[in-house]
């Protein structure tokens, strides 16, 4: 993704090595402002965000102009940038749902054609909360209680000692009480 522009760089560096000076322009300067393209860069809030995420784009670079577009291959869709409060263009892009975690270029152009800024925006893995119970909600703080009286209660031994004594008491009442129908039945 990123040996595309490393190529038109270097043959850019190529070319101007190779252009001898008297070919330079001997006037940089132009009569005409239009002329003139303006480059910068885009400032991405947050710079790192999960698929499906969201992104604030801003560029200054447009001057006095009122709107520009943005695209990038991370995008759903263009981002249309418009005035923000005085300090040049804003806009919001959302991240591709299938977007692999990688960096991807942004490139925003503005609505005159003659400026022009770039960025990057860095994809990352989702980041999906897990969660965590007991949910501490209601009965003002009953939740915890349960939950703490819930891990100290339980059946342990002691309740399993209790059980089968209450259990052999019954069967013992049970037997004798069958015994004692039987002796009232002969009589």
């Amino acid at each position: 993704m990123r040996s595309l522009p490393l190529t038109f760089c270097a043959a850019l560096v190529a070319g101007t090595i190779a252009l001898p000076a008297s070919a330079a322009p001997a006037d940089p300067k132009t009569d005409e402002p239009r002329d003139e393209k303006r480059s910068g860069t885009v400032s991405v809030t947050p710079s790192r965000v999960s698929p499906d995420g969201e992104v604030e784009l801003r560029v200054d670079v447009c001057g006095k102009g009122r709107s520009a577009r943005g695209n990038s291959e991370a995008f759903t869709s263009e981002a249309r940038f418009a005035p923000a409060d005085g300090k040049g263009l804003v806009a919001h892009a959302r991240i591709r749902s299938d977007a692999a975690p990688d960096d991807y270029e942004i490139w925003v152009t503005c609505e005159d054609g003659h400026g022009r800024a770039t960025g990057t925006v860095t994809v990352v893995r989702h980041s999906r909360p897990s969660p965590v119970a007991p949910v501490r909600a209601g009965g003002g703080g009953t939740a915890l209680l349960a939950e703490q009286a819930a891990a100290d209660e339980g059946p342990g031994t002691r309740h399993t000692v209790i059980g089968l004594g209450l259990g052999a008491v019954a069967a013992v009442a049970v037997a004798l009480r069958s015994v004692r129908r039987r002796r009232t039945a002969a009589h």
